[in-house]
This record gives C-alpha cells, sequence and structure tokens, in this order.
C-alpha cells in the first residue's frame, strides 16, 4: 500500500490535521525484526488497530470499480473474489483488474495466491464450496488448522489435568463452530469430532497406566474385555479406538463433560 497516496485521500475526507498526522506517525513507525527497527515505506502494520480500516479506504475504490464493471465479487479486507462465467473471462478480468490494482490503487498483487479457477478449488476466508452438491464446506486447510490445534491442547507433556484440556478444547471449540458454523457439509466435521473424541481417549489410557483395568470395569467394560485390553502389547492411539475404549467413553461420556460438537445442533 502507497503511503502518499493513503494520505491524499484520507485528506479528501479527513479535516483534522492532528488526526491525519497520527495516522501518518502509525504508517511510518517502523517494523521491528529481531531488535533492528526498520523504517516503513509502504504498507500498513500487520495487526495493527487502524490496518483494516486504512485497507478498506484504499480497497473502496476496488469495489466501486468492480460495481461499475458488473461484475459479482465478494471482498473482506484484501481478499477478493470475482466470479465470471468462464476461463477465458476470468483470464480477461484477472489482467484487467491487475492493472487497476497496480496503476491506479498503487497496490502489488500477491501471484502465489492469486488465480482464475473454479470455486470449488479456491478458499475464500476458511471456506470453499463442494465439487458435488455447489454446498459451503470448510476448507482443507482450515480443517488442517484445527487438527494442529487439537493436538497441542492434548498433548500430555503440557501437565494439565484432564478437566482442564476439556474447558481449554471446549473455549476453542466454540469459537471455531461460531465462526464456521454456516458450512452445509457436515461429513468432514463429523470426522473431526470423532477424531478428537479418540484423541481424547488416548489422553485418558495413558493417564490411567496401570489403572487401566479397573477403570475400564468401572465404565461398565466386561472382565475378559477389560483384561484382554488392559495387557494388550498395542499402543495407546490403536488402543483408543478398540471396542473396550469406545465403549467406556463414548460420544455419550464426552457429551455429558460439555465437549462440543462439530457438526452437532
Amino acid at each position: 500500500m502507497n503511503h502518499d497516496r493513503l494520505i491524499a485521500r484520507l485528506k479528501t475526507r479527513v479535516e483534522d490535521k492532528v488526526l491525519l498526522r497520527l495516522i501518518n506517525k502509525f504508517l511510518h513507525a517502523g517494523i521491528n525484526a529481531n531488535g533492528i527497527l526498520l523504517r516503513s515505506e509502504k504498507g500498513v502494520p500487520q495487526g495493527g488497530p487502524l490496518s483494516p480500516i486504512l485497507a478498506n479506504i484504499v480497497l473502496d475504490e476496488l469495489d466501486w470499480e468492480l460495481e461499475h464493471r458488473g461484475h459479482k465479487f465478494a471482498r473482506y479486507a484484501d481478499d477478493c473474489n470475482i466470479m465470471v462465467k468462464s476461463k477465458a473471462a476470468g483470464e480477461r478480468v484477472m489482467k484487467s483488474i491487475r492493472r487497476f490494482l497496480e496503476t491506479t490503487l498503487r497496490l502489488r498483487v500477491n501471484d502465489q495466491k492469486s488465480a482464475v479457477d473454479r470455486p470449488t478449488k479456491r478458499n475464500f476466508l476458511g471456506f470453499t464450496f463442494s465439487a458435488h452438491s455447489q454446498r459451503i464446506k470448510v476448507s482443507d486447510k482450515s480443517l488442517s488448522r484445527l487438527r494442529d490445534k487439537v493436538r497441542v491442547l492434548t498433548r500430555r507433556t503440557r501437565g494439565h489435568t484432564f478437566e482442564t484440556i476439556i474447558a481449554e478444547l471446549t473455549f476453542y471449540l466454540l469459537g471455531w463452530k461460531a465462526y464456521f458454523g454456516l458450512a452445509e457439509v457436515l461429513s468432514p466435521l463429523r470426522d473431526v469430532d470423532k477424531w478428537i473424541r479418540r484423541k481424547l481417549r488416548c489422553y485418558l489410557w495413558k493417564q490411567w497406566g496401570q489403572s487401566g483395568y479397573r477403570k475400564l470395569r468401572r465404565h461398565g467394560v466386561s472382565v475378559e474385555l477389560a483384561w484382554n485390553t488392559s495387557k494388550s502389547a498395542h499402543g495407546p492411539w490403536r488402543l483408543s479406538n478398540s471396542p473396550a475404549l469406545t465403549q467406556a467413553l463414548p460420544r455419550k461420556y464426552f457429551k455429558g463433560i460439555g465437549l462440543p460438537e462439530l457438526a452437532g445442533g
């Protein structure tokens, strides 16, 4: 983002010179890179409270240009999708809009994140579309990040109690579900729900240790199955999906302790 053009744009809307100087200082505050202060020549500070507003002030012109051309589009901050009817039209619009962004708005287009493709092969704000039903689904990248976060929260090396793990998972999953709740394709979320329950069974089985047999019996597992499972040579992850553990710690158990389901109501 070009600073001179941004300030010139702000001057057409803002008369308060003190505010303009403050924004100018914000833009030129610099970047701390490993203890070295680097001068900010362009762009807005990542994560800064003013950055989204300043970006929208500049990209508002892009919205008006796309509307003037009659395009259907969706934009959030600097992430924008433009819908056209064919690949040829997409390539033509891509070239034209790139020229507008670079010459008129003096912005740089990220080539690695820009492409002409079908909606089912593109991600927007963590979502994509099903190739078969054209319904909204959570992108694979978003699901991968979710799994990574769950792995961190369920590590036994963190030294937290199981109750604390459940509380942290509940907080995170409720927030995640609030954002991705408009997804229409639920089968991937059901798979993640099953995987999370298996991770928690694995966590508990490790925690039970030598008392595994007694714990299984207390959860209603038969003597024979509890004995065979507790003496099994298989590792915790494999046993977490065994008949004994799934019987002792079923879906109902986790719902009872308040664990949210991503695919649930």
